[in-house]
């Protein structure tokens, strides 16, 4: 029974008479391919290119991904959590991030940092201490450089309104400027930064050695009737600011102790378009998103995410994107969109490329020479756009 029982597990097994000869042979040792040690490096990043552009990942998602316009590649990932905001050096010697953030994810101790990240290797250079209770993130003009880049103007919420303004040569915090009702950031050379504020006006902050003095201009624009896009580009070259009211009323600011307010005009009627309002349920050409328009510097033209609908849509995705010359006040060109795009912005080259941005996580790269789009990138962002400077 025993042999018959040992040939039927032999047969069982598919083991000839030869396997079954050796079967009790020791098994001789596998040959191993020689492994070589894997040599850690660290990736260094090429000198920054105009056409790079920084898009933050979304609500949920946390990084900003650089990517290469012309080519529609990643070179790159900065360390962005939900509350946190980015601004690149203008001298491209480091990139910031003011971030709140919590030892325990989404509880325990709260730290409020600006972060320092070196701009070829992405490593960590030094973390700097921020007072009081940040907690803002994923805005334009909450966090802005000067224009030296030796000074960084963040907001601050604690639970008033002020602004720390931080010395970045010596890398620490110089004052807190108390600044209630105000926020929406922008330099100004020479004196310090201007904030928009709730009451219509512009805060202006002379930045002192130790103290600084707040003074505001008249009003310009009435919040609860017709309120102002936080998101207004600034044109360092003249000093000032372009800001677009929820209705479509195109306006300049020229910045300074004592800034000039310019006038109004319509961006609907500089489209040939009936003129926005306020009316409920009158349907009309609006702007619209959360980074709703951007300016190239060199030509004035001034790119701006419009959408169909009535007021109180200025959160509405863009359906299609104006061109208006900001020096004969005229829509000279309405690009659709294929799909809704929430941020736009433009690089400030003399060949620019449009970044474009959306909910649903897809980047589109569009060459203003043609309006046509070179990449789109899925899963490439949604978050707000960032483009390195051009000196």
């Amino acid at each position: 029974m025993g042999r018959l029982a040992g040939a039927a597990l032999i047969a069982l097994l598919g083991l000839g008479p030869a396997h079954a000869q050796t079967a009790s042979a020791p098994a001789a040792a596998p040959t191993m391919a020689s492994v070589e040690p894997e040599e850690p490096f660290t990736h260094t990043l090429p000198d920054w290119s105009p056409h790079w552009g920084l898009v933050r990942g979304g609500w949920e998602n946390g990084g900003t991904r650089i990517w290469n316009g012309d080519t529609g590649k990643m070179v790159g990932l900065v360390a962005t959590g939900r509350w946190s905001d980015i601004a690149l050096d203008p001298k491209r010697r480091a990139i910031y991030v003011s971030e709140t953030i919590w030892t325990k994810v989404n509880r325990g101790t709260r730290q409020d940092m600006l972060t320092v990240y070196d701009p070829k290797t992405m490593a960590l250079v030094t973390e700097i201490p921020l007072p009081g209770r940040l907690i803002i993130g994923t805005m334009k003009n909450n966090f802005v450089l000067s224009d030296d880049g030796k000074q960084a103007f963040i907001y601050n919420f604690s639970p008033a309104s002020s602004v720390n303004v931080v010395d970045l040569e010596k890398r620490k915090v110089a004052q807190v400027v108390e600044l209630p009702g105000c926020a929406s950031l922008v330099p100004v050379t020479g004196v310090g930064f201007s904030a928009l504020c709730s009451d219509g006006t512009l805060a202006t902050v002379t930045v002192g050695p130790k103290t600084s003095t707040v003074s505001h201009s008249q009003p310009f624009f009435k919040a609860a009737e017709d309120g102002v896009f936080d998101c207004f580009v600034y044109d360092r070259t003249k000093g000032e600011i372009v800001t677009v009211t929820y209705t479509g009323l195109v306006r300049t600011v020229k910045l300074g102790a004592s800034p000039t307010i310019g006038d109004a005009w319509s961006i609907q009627a500089a489209a040939g378009v009936r003129p926005g309002d306020t009316r409920p349920l009158d349907i009309n050409w609006f702007p619209g998103g959360r980074q709703a328009m951007a300016l190239h510097r060199a030509t004035g033209k001034l790119f701006v995410l419009m959408h169909r609908g009535e007021y109180w849509t200025q959160k509405d995705d863009g359906e299609e994107v104006w061109v208006v010359d900001m020096a004969s006040r005229k829509v000279v060109k309405r690009v659709p969109l294929k799909k809704p795009i929430g941020n736009i912005e433009v690089t400030q080259d003399a060949k620019p490329l449009l970044f474009l941005s959306g909910d649903n996580g897809l980047v589109q790269v569009m060459d203003l020479a043609t309006y046509e789009i070179k990449h789109d990138i899925e899963r490439g962002g949604g978050g707000m756009i960032v483009t390195p400077d051009v000196d």
